[in-house]
Parts: structure tokens; C-alpha cells; sequence
């Protein structure tokens, strides 16, 4: 009999990466709200899970603390702090992954976080207006967000999406309007360490874009890191012999995919003109396989 754990990584296995992303910070997000409130009522704030999750801007907390850029990136501390930011990144991850794998998503996911911290830190290291306002722990999934907004909205600036359910306006004047949102809001007491990191995210997503669009895929090797820790923990010893067939790789499945829409069009096109019998028998049947996938 399956037991509820079992359930839970079954359902969580069949849910694509942008869901389980979703569930990630859910799951950070409850335990770290659980661990601080009886840290509170035992009076062990030191022990508060954000100082240790977090990334910090002092460079001495950094090195004792090196696991920071990762794991800040699914960490939130508010309510509608992660409420927001799974909205934003629900949305914006649905037209990234129009044009995109779930495995540049997986990787532009982390790469955009990473670049958000990497810009923070520099920062708050460098320019005295932040230097003043001492070690502040960054935390979130916004920098990472941000970057899969920008990647999209760069890569077809053309798109368009129904604001609030009124007027069509193109998601490239989105990423823009948010964008400057942040740049003037640098220099403000309100939490600028985020504001510089979804700035971080920005500039990786756009240069992701930019690059794909010439055939360059800049998250592959971050693919295939997570692809090989993946394996590394699945790996069992065995005596078989097995024979490996090479992945595509994201360029060619987008093409692939690409040509497999165009050749539906045309037989949907030919159905349209001529109907159905028009089809020869090689155009029915792959009608028939696309309908099952």
C-alpha cells in the first residue's frame, strides 16, 4: 500500500519543473515559518533559519556561509512575499516554456538567482550609500523570476497578453515598466537589495535571450550539472550493460518542435480547403499520433 510520502513523490514527479519549482518554495516557505516561530517562543532567534538560508552582503559572513546563492533563491519570509513571487513566477513561466524546454527553465531559474546575488553582493561591497546600511540577508525568488520574464519577453518582444482583460499590450512593455520600477527604486530605504537583484536577474535573462536567439545556449552547462548530480544520486550498481542513445539538446528539440507545428498546420490547413479525405494516409496518421500526445 502506497503511504502518503510515496503519494507526495509521485505526484510531485508527474508535475512539470515550473510546478515543482512552485512547490520547492511552498515547502521552504512553511518549514522556515515553523522552525522561526518556536525559535521565537524559545527565545533562539540566533538560530533563525534566515541568517543561515540567506545571502548576506558581509564578506566574511559569505565565506563561512558559501551555500547562500543557492538556497536564498527558494526562501521567503512573508506571506505575500512568496505569494507574489509564485504568481510572478507561475505567469511569466508559462510563455517562457512557449518557447523554451523545461530544462532551460530549471537552469535560467538558478543562473537568474545566482546573477542576482552575484550583482547584491558587489553592491553592497562597493557603492557607499549601501556599504552604510550594514549586513543585510537577501532572500526570495524574485532575482530568479525576473530573469525568466526578461529571457521571454527578449526573445519574442512581440507577444502580447490581455492586461487585466481589456487591452493587449506587448509583455516586452511589461519586463520594461517593472525594470524601471526597480532602477528608480535603488536608491530607496525599502528593501534595495532586492531591487538590485531582480536587476541581476535582468541582465541574465536578456543575455540569455540575446544568445539563444543566435544558437547559443548559456544555461547548457548548468543543464547538465543538474543533470549529472540527478543521476549521481540515482545511480545504483549494476551488472547490465546499457547502451546510451545522445539527448537532443534544447536547440534541436525547439526545432524539432517548431517543425512538428508547422507540419500540423498544413494538414490542419488542407482539411480546411479541401476536408478530410483530402489527407493522404501518411497526413492521417500523423494527425492521429499528434492527437495522442
Amino acid at each position: 500500500m502506497i503511504n502518503v510520502g510515496d503519494n507526495l513523490k509521485i505526484q510531485f514527479k508527474q508535475r512539470g519543473i515550473l510546478i515543482q519549482l512552485i512547490i520547492i518554495n511552498i515547502s521552504v516557505f512553511l518549514i522556515v515559518t515553523i522552525i522561526g516561530l518556536i525559535t521565537k517562543l524559545c527565545k533562539l532567534e540566533s538560530l533563525h533559519l534566515i541568517n543561515y538560508l540567506g545571502v548576506p552582503s558581509d564578506l566574511s559572513f559569505l565565506l563561512s556561509r558559501p551555500w547562500t546563492p543557492l538556497t536564498y533563491m527558494f526562501v521567503h519570509a512573508e506571506p505575500f512575499h512568496i505569494l507574489f513571487n509564485m504568481l510572478f513566477l507561475y505567469w511569466f513561466g508559462q510563455f517562457f516554456l512557449i518557447y523554451f524546454t523545461p530544462r532551460n527553465l530549471g537552469s535560467l531559474y538558478i543562473l537568474g538567482g545566482l546573477s542576482g546575488a552575484a550583482v547584491y553582493i558587489l553592491a553592497f561591497n562597493l557603492i557607499p550609500y549601501y556599504i552604510d546600511m550594514g549586513n543585510l540577508p537577501l532572500i526570495g525568488a524574485s532575482a530568479s523570476a525576473t530573469a525568466i520574464m526578461f529571457a521571454a519577453a527578449c526573445y519574442n518582444p512581440n507577444a502580447e497578453v490581455n492586461l487585466f482583460f481589456t487591452f493587449r499590450v506587448k509583455i516586452i512593455y511589461i519586463a520594461l515598466f517593472i525594470f524601471a520600477v526597480d532602477f528608480i527604486s535603488l536608491a530607496s530605504e525599502n528593501n534595495p537589495g532586492g531591487h538590485i537583484a531582480h536587476i541581476g536577474g535582468a541582465l541574465l535573462g536578456y543575455i540569455f535571450a540575446r544568445e539563444y536567439s543566435k544558437g547559443k545556449d548559456i544555461t547548457r552547462w548548468m543543464s547538465n550539472l543538474i543533470d549529472w548530480l540527478t543521476n549521481l544520486l540515482k545511480s545504483k550498481p549494476s551488472a547490465m550493460k546499457v547502451k546510451y542513445k545522445r539527448n537532443e539538446t534544447d536547440y534541436e528539440y525547439n526545432r524539432r518542435k517548431h517543425n512538428d507545428m508547422e507540419e500540423i498546420d498544413h494538414i490542419l490547413d488542407k482539411i480546411k480547403a479541401s476536408g478530410y479525405n483530402s489527407l493522404t494516409s501518411d497526413e492521417k496518421k500523423r494527425l492521429f499520433d499528434a492527437g495522442k500526445k
